[in-house]
């Protein structure tokens, strides 16, 4: 019988992260300061993040060295496996060859700490004692405070109200390995208090969240701003997916035809899909699809505008031009936390501009129908996040059973969801809500978008 799971060794653990800002057919559109209406420069970015992370962000170099420390951490779950869903293809009687990336083997159960870990060693590295950030389902938020803790760190993680009320063994694995989580909207921050003086029972959203934690950061000493998605140095370090999954795809004698993942700032699948977008920008895999899923209640890319935004509502951050609702938009409680963020990375924007990337919205009930399918002939119990790219591969499978074609189709599988059994739960019982986002309020939100040139 062929294998079901292809191991790399620890030594196949990549050296360096790939960089596509080397490859792009036009340069990422630049990142404008507020107030002045002109690129930033680093020293803009300084009070947030460590000079490491800042060349990073804008380097051109298509291959950035990964740290010796970064990489003997990366040894605790490093490489991930490769599986191929045999189960699933017999389950979905699909001629499809699929495969999943799985990243749910980390210590915190997803693939955020390919980069928590980098960012705590850089800012550790450079004299910082402390990171706040904002954390939506927690996945993100439970991954720093890993990495905090492995380079005696102090962190402070504001976690969406409705995730927080929603996953509360998040925050215990956040406090279990020493970090302070708090829900957002909260009291320790004036953004938070002024929010909570308008609406006390305020569910909270991802923007909020980031207010909250940029404010912390620039208010207490020894402090930086950790982000867990969206900005280009997060995808980078997250390419240790994809660039483990083509060795394990070349051991396996396959390339994909299809690969597909999730988006809510865009880290997890950036991280896989990148080092392929390199052989379609370069001309070698052409045809090559690469399918971004997001949420009905959340569709930035299918309903959002290009347009320059913040991002964070108290409108603190530089301007990013990337797909968006609008700072102010707060999405429905649905329980893919990690897809309700208002905008997009904007790597991921620019390739959607360009053509390069395609994307699909789906509903709650019909992503956790898929996601229960999944579980049933593969055993692996998905986060609600990815469960939306497991929507699309039982999508593009089923159009392979139509017409016969055994086609690759590669899944982004992002982490699992052992802390989301309330929403099976509320999904098996028949009390699931979907959410389709009203275009009044997408029209709403976007009255508010600043105005600025390009």
């Amino acid at each position: 019988m062929k294998e079901t799971k292809i191991i790399l060794s620890e030594k196949e653990i990549p050296t360096q992260w790939y960089n596509i800002q080397a490859d792009l057919p036009k340069p990422l559109p630049p990142v404008i300061h507020p107030a002045t209406g002109q690129p930033i420069t680093p020293d803009d970015l300084a009070p947030l993040f460590p000079m490491a992370l800042i060349e990073q962000e804008v380097s051109q170099e298509r291959w950035i060295d990964i740290p010796e420390e970064v990489r003997d951490i990366y040894k605790l779950w490093r490489p991930t496996p490769l599986y191929r869903a045999r189960r699933w293809e017999k389950a979905l009687d699909t001629p499809a060859k699929i495969y999943y990336k799985w990243e749910g083997v980390s210590p915190p159960g997803s693939h955020k700490p390919n980069t928590a870990v980098a960012q705590a060693y850089y800012n550790k590295k450079e004299g910082q004692t402390r990171l706040a950030t904002e954390t939506g389902a927690g996945q993100w938020g439970s991954s720093l405070a890993f990495g905090c803790n492995l380079f005696d760190m102090e962190c402070k993680v504001y976690m969406v109200r409705i995730s927080y009320d929603q996953k509360p063994y998040r925050r215990i694995m956040m406090e279990t390995w020493g970090a302070e989580c708090v829900p957002s909207p909260s009291p320790d921050t004036q953004v938070g208090r002024d929010v909570l003086a308008q609406d006390p029972d305020s569910t909270g959203s991802l923007g909020m969240a980031i207010s909250e934690a940029v404010e912390d950061a620039v208010t207490h000493e020894g402090t930086k701003y950790s982000l867990g998605s969206v900005l280009n140095h997060v995808l980078l370090h997250q390419t240790v997916i994809g660039l483990e999954a083509k060795k394990q795809l070349e051991v396996a004698g396959d390339y994909p035809d299809i690969i597909i993942g999730c988006i809510g700032g865009g880290s997890n699948f950036a991280g896989f899909f990148l080092p392929f977008a390199r052989d379609k920008l370069e001309g070698t895999a052409p045809d090559l699809r690469i399918i971004c899923t997001e949420s009905t209640a959340c569709p930035s890319l299918t309903r959002g505008l290009y347009r320059y935004d913040f991002g964070d509502t108290a409108c603190t951050t530089p301007l990013l031009k990337m797909y968006t609702l609008g700072h102010n938009f707060i999405p429905a409680p649905i329980h893919a936390g990690g897809l309700r963020y208002h905008g997009m990375a904007p790597i991921i924007c620019h390739l959607y501009d360009l053509g390069i990337l395609e994307a699909v919205a789906y509903h709650q009930n019909e992503v956790f129908k898929a996601a229960v399918n999944f579980a049933r002939a593969e055993g692996f119990l998905p986060a609600p996040e990815p469960a939306h790219a497991i929507k699309a591969v039982v999508d593009e499978a089923l159009k392979c059973r139509e017409s016969g074609e055994a086609k690759v189709i590669v899944l982004a599988f992002s982490g699992h969801g052992h802390f989301d059994l309330a929403a099976y739960d509320e999904y098996l019982a028949g009390r699931m809500q979907d959410y389709e986002l009203p275009e009044e309020e997408i029209q709403e939100a976007l009255k508010e978008l600043p105005r600025v040139g390009g």
